[in-house]
């Protein structure tokens, strides 16, 4: 069963892998030639015109876009971790109800296997992808920054470990939501609401004391990439609480799903 899983989810996950992977791709090519010495002047001073909450929300007054792992500090990762949510969202959203969705739940059900070992193999298909995304991404922005330059490889296996925290629990809470409905149109979009809405609200909330309290709403504080980078060191309670999360979130899958009317 997980065998078949990873087969049919195979081509969404290298299409998504690839997408990042040339981002970063284009960046380490093209980053030599942007930041020189004629231009660098100018690039500083553009920055210094920036508002510091602006700068903040980006990581930018911890870490100079200089070089590309400057850049990859600040810049870099925020797309790390919009992409891999978007991904696990989509994932989470229509791994379960495919089956239902293209009418062949009731060829599984034909199969001598309960419904909990169907979504076993389905979320550990998930969890798998995910996991390879984080990792695919993180080996090539280690070989990438080897070509590129110095950098400190402590500090970068940690946040390169940190979207895989928020991306997991994205995808567990988009599995629960998909037990409340029968078609995959619903849920994608859900999950993409989900998604963007962390997103800003995790942006805003480094925007001022007076938002501050917005990132406790934003799935995307559970990746605290500020305070490893500030620290070098994963914030304990919030991989402890992405833990008990997606436990929780996935309890509720199998407690729905077991007893989910499928058609």
């Amino acid at each position: 069963m997980l065998k078949r899983e990873l087969k049919i989810n195979l081509k969404s996950f290298i299409i998504w892998t690839s997408i990042l992977i040339g981002l970063f791709a284009i960046v380490y090519l093209v980053y030599p030639s942007v930041f020189n010495s004629d231009n660098k002047q100018m690039i500083d001073n553009m920055m210094e015109m920036l508002p510091q909450e602006m700068l903040k929300a980006f990581n930018m007054d911890l870490s100079s876009i200089e070089t590309a792992y400057g850049w990859l500090k600040t810049e870099g990762f925020v797309f790390v971790l919009l992409i891999s949510g978007i991904y696990s969202g989509i994932l989470g959203s229509q791994i379960l109800l495919k089956e239902e969705n293209d009418k062949t739940i009731e060829y599984l059900n034909s199969l001598p296997i309960t419904r909990s070992n169907i979504a076993f193999s389905k979320i550990l298909c998930g969890i798998i992808y995910i996991s390879l995304m984080i990792l695919c991404v993180g080996v090539f922005n280690f070989i990438g920054l080897s070509l590129s330059g110095e950098f400190d490889r402590i500090a970068f296996i940690l946040l390169s470990i940190t979207p895989l925290f928020s991306s997991v629990v994205i995808f567990t809470i988009c599995l629960f939501l998909s037990t409340f409905t029968h078609k995959t149109k619903k849920t994608i979009g859900i999950s993409l609401g989900i998604v963007f809405a962390g997103y800003f609200l995790n942006i805003i909330s480094e925007m001022g004391t007076s938002v501050e309290s917005l990132k406790y709403l934003s799935v995307f504080t559970l990746a605290d990439i500020r305070n490893v980078i500030m620290s070098e060191s994963l914030n304990l309670w919030l991989v402890m609480l992405s833990f008990l999360l997606a436990m929780m979130f996935l309890t509720g899958t199998f407690l729905r799903y077991n007893h989910k009317e499928l058609v």
